[in-house]
C-alpha cells in the first residue's frame, strides 16, 4: 500500500521518512548523552545508542523496503519529533501509537495533540481497525492530557509497575475506538 509522503495537520505536517532526514534525525535521538526528552518517553527503559552510519544503514533499508510506521514532525521543515505505530496483536487489528517531541520548546504548545490528530486521522483511515490506543506512564501527565484532548479514555491502569529515580509509577492504557473518534470529527 502507497502512503503519502505528507500528512498535514495546523501546527505540524508530517512526513514520511527520507534518507537526507536521517542525520538530523539521528542527532536529536542520540546527540546528546541524556537527552530531556527520554525524562519523559518511557526512562525506566534505558536508551539504546546506536552510531550514526548503523542508524542510517538500518533506517535507508527500512525506507526502501517502503516503511511507513514511522512518520517525522516537521514544524516548517525542521524535525520537531516522530509518531509511529506498532501492532500489538496484528490478526486482531490491535494497533497503538506513540509520539515524541524531541525539543522542549516545542512542548506544551499544541504540536504533540496536533500530530497525533492527523496521525489517527491517517491510520483509521488507512486500516480497518476498531480503536487505537498507546501506553504511558503516571509520570507523564502531557501524554495523558494529550490522550483525553483526543477524545481517549483510560482502558487500564497497572498501579506501582515502572520504577524510575527511586519512585513507583502507574503505567496507563489509554485508548480510543473508531466510532467515538468519528462522532467528535464529524461534530466541527
Amino acid at each position: 500500500m502507497q502512503t503519502p509522503d505528507i500528512l498535514p495537520g495546523e501546527l505540524v505536517h508530517l512526513s514520511k521518512l527520507k534518507e537526507e532526514d536521517l542525520e538530523i534525525w539521528w542527532g536529536l535521538i542520540h546527540k546528546d548523552e541524556h537527552p530531556e526528552w527520554k525524562k519523559w518517553d518511557a526512562p525506566y527503559f534505558p536508551l539504546k545508542r546506536i552510531e550514526l552510519d548503523k542508524f542510517k544503514e538500518q533506517m535507508t533499508n527500512l525506507i526502501h523496503q517502503g516503511y511507513d510506521r514511522k512518520y517525522l514532525i516537521k514544524v516548517d521543515d525542521e524535525i520537531i519529533g516522530m509518531v509511529t505505530y506498532y501492532w500489538e496483536h496484528e490478526s486482531s487489528q490491535w494497533l497503538e501509537i506513540g509520539v515524541v517531541i524531541y525539543l522542549p520548546e516545542y512542548w506544551n504548545g499544541g504540536y504533540g495533540t496536533d500530530a497525533l490528530k492527523v496521525w489517527i486521522h491517517h491510520l483509521f483511515q488507512t486500516f480497518p481497525i476498531p480503536r487505537i490506543g498507546f501506553t504511558t506512564w503516571s509520570g507523564n501527565a502531557r501524554m495523558l492530557t494529550v490522550g483525553k484532548k483526543l477524545g481517549m479514555v483510560e482502558e487500564a491502569r497497572i498501579r506501582k509497575c515502572r520504577l524510575y529515580n527511586g519512585k513507583y509509577y502507574d503505567s496507563i492504557k489509554m485508548g480510543l475506538l473508531r466510532e467515538e473518534w468519528e462522532a467528535k470529527n464529524d461534530q466541527k
